[in-house]
Formats: C-alpha cells, structure tokens, sequence
C-alpha cells in the first residue's frame, strides 16, 4: 500500500493531530480488535476479506476478529471477551443500533475508543463513525427509478431492519423523495431485516397481486441480489433492459455480482457502498485513537467529509458513487477490483 496523508490540516484540532498512513512497519499499534456483523452477506465478506490487508498495511496489531453474526446478544459478549484480552480500540458494525448503548457506555468508562462502520449507534458516543450517507443511498435510488419509469408504475421497496439507522435513512429517504417528485409511482415498502428469504417471499406475494410490477428497489444486494433475480427468473420476468416487461432494478452495496448483474442486463444500477474503504477507514481512526489523535469536521483528502451528526459525535461521510451500464467496467469501484 503506498504511504499517503489521511487528513488535511482543515479536519484536525491541532498540527499534531495529522498523521499519515504511510506507516507500515512492524510497530503494530493496539492491539485493536474489530467485530464482525456477519458471514452471510457478499457485501460482508468481502469487508471480511479486506480487513486484515488493510491492519497490515496500517502498521496495526489485529486481535483475532469476533462474528456478532447479526445478533446484538453475541456483539455484547464480544465486545466484552475483546476488552478482557486487552483490546486497546474496537472497531464494530452494530446492526441494531439501538440496542449497543450500555456495551458503548461500558467500553467508554474502561476508556476503550470505538469506532463503528456502516452504521452508527442511535445513543452513545463513539469515537468516529465511518459510513456513507444513507441518505443519498434512498434519494439515488428513487431518482433513477423515478426517472426509467417517467414518473408512474409501482415499485417493490426492501427496507433493510428498521432497528438500525441505514435501513430507516434509506427507507424515509426512499419514501420522501418519491412522494415529492414521483407522485405518480405507487411503493409497497417491505420490511425485510435485511434478509433474503423475507424479500423472496414479499417479491413473490406482490407479484401475485400485481403482476404488473415496474420496478423494485433492494437495499441490499448482498442479501436480496440472489433471491430477487431467482424470482424473477422463475415468472420468466428477468429479460433484458430493451424488453418492455423488463423489471428495472437499483440496488445499494457495489459487490461484483451487481455489477455483473449490470453487464447482463439483469439489474440497472447500484450504489456502491465501499467496503474496502470501511476496512481501511475503521482501522486507521482506530489506531488514530490509540495514539491520542482528534479530528473536528471538515474535508478529508480521501474524497470525504467529516461532519457532525449532533451532540458532538463526528461521521466521516464516503462517497458511494451510482453505478449503472455507462460506468460498469470503471477499476476505481472496488467490486472490479475483487473479482466475483
């Protein structure tokens, strides 16, 4: 990994707050353990994937990582058997954000720093999040349905859990902006915990309702790609984007079978969420934590922005760009870069 600076003077509090990555040496700063949200998502493994890469590169002392695998039972006890081996920092991705309160509360009076990916806790302070705007995830996706659908048809929506701040960021963004500019285009929000077999199911009972479907919107290709396209397949409906009965699909995660998908035709974009910039960003402002550094909001000089979400808690917001058939075979997305 080539050295490169982290953070412009503008983010930091002071001078001997701007540090660099360029660091690869044997210090191994932490140890810093990370817990894992799940195994059973693309999107998570390849986050999985990318996470030891980046602690070495960053010079980090890794703990051997925990598997919460989507339950917040197993990331209390993880957090809690991290911080008796002697965690220094944590780096988590609660899934149910409103449910890891005490453990935050209990990691900050043994003055453990946390920092969150992907998701950041509805209460409790961490130390950064490292997250995308779900937000423009919601408004993306429903401008570019909005506008392959000229404004009219109906659309299967599947919300991510509503107990965790992405599903609920993406599903009001989702809702406000079709009510606002596409009035004419009929949801059906299914509420799905971030699971396939939900999604499958829903798909299906919709589609035996209204057969005349136009659109559907998936909060997560990681989960809902497969059994989504398998639904389709089965109605014979998967056909390709020149097909008037050609379901239009936008999805959020940028995982290689999406962008696979957008080469067959099978879906027509995605917006890329980055996983290997999660792992990369976690750990450094965990080691950033360790070594006493402090950011304030501000431009980054890795394309983000750290801004204040309220009472003080700092987001570094990443960008996640809308792929679709015009920009597929970019390398910069890191789903060309992994390989399916």
């Amino acid at each position: 990994m080539k050295p490169r600076s982290i953070l412009t003077v503008a983010v930091c509090l002071a001078l001997t707050a701007c540090g660099t990555t360029g660091t690869t040496g044997a210090s191994g700063v932490g140890p810093i353990g990370v817990d894992f949200p799940r195994a059973d998502s693309d999107f998570w493994n390849s986050y999985i994937k990318y996470t030891p890469e980046k602690a070495k590169a960053l010079g980090i002392n890794l703990m051997a990582p925990t598997n919460s695998q989507n339950k917040v039972e197993n990331l209390v006890a993880n957090a809690q058997s991290l911080q008796s081996q002697g965690a220094k920092a944590i780096v988590m991705a609660p899934q149910d954000t409103g449910a890891v309160t005490s453990t935050l509360d209990r990691l900050a009076k043994a003055k453990i720093p946390v920092v969150t990916v992907d998701t950041r806790p509805d209460r409790g302070g961490v130390y950064m999040v490292v997250r995308a705007d779900n937000r423009a995830y919601g408004e993306k996706a429903c401008k570019f349905l909005g506008e392959k659908l000229g404004g009219t048809g109906k659309v299967v929506e599947f919300q991510g859990s509503l107990s965790s701040v992405n599903g609920r960021d993406r599903s009001e963004a989702f809702a406000e902006c079709m009510k606002r500019d596409y009035p004419g285009i009929t949801v059906f929000e299914e509420p799905t915990d971030w699971e396939g077999t939900k999604a499958s199911a829903a798909l299906q009972t919709r589609l035996t309702q209204h057969p005349d479907i136009d659109g559907i919107y998936m909060q997560a290709g990681g989960v809902f790609l497969a059994p989504t396209l398998q639904v389709l397949r089965q109605k014979n409906m998967l056909v390709p984007p020149d097909d008037p009965r050609h379901v239009v699909i936008v999805s959020n995660d940028g995982i290689p079978q999406e962008l696979e998908a957008i080469r067959k035709g099978e879906i027509d974009a995605t917006v890329s969420q980055p996983a290997d910039q999660y792992a990369e960003w976690g750990l450094y402002y965990a080691k950033a934590a360790v070594e006493g550094k402090t950011f304030r909001p501000g431009p980054t000089d890795h394309g983000s922005e750290i801004v204040d979400v309220g009472g003080g808690q700092l987001e570094d917001q990443l960008p996640a760009p809308l792929i679709t058939k015009d920009n597929v075979d970019d390398k910069a997305f890191w789903g060309n870069q992994l390989g399916s």
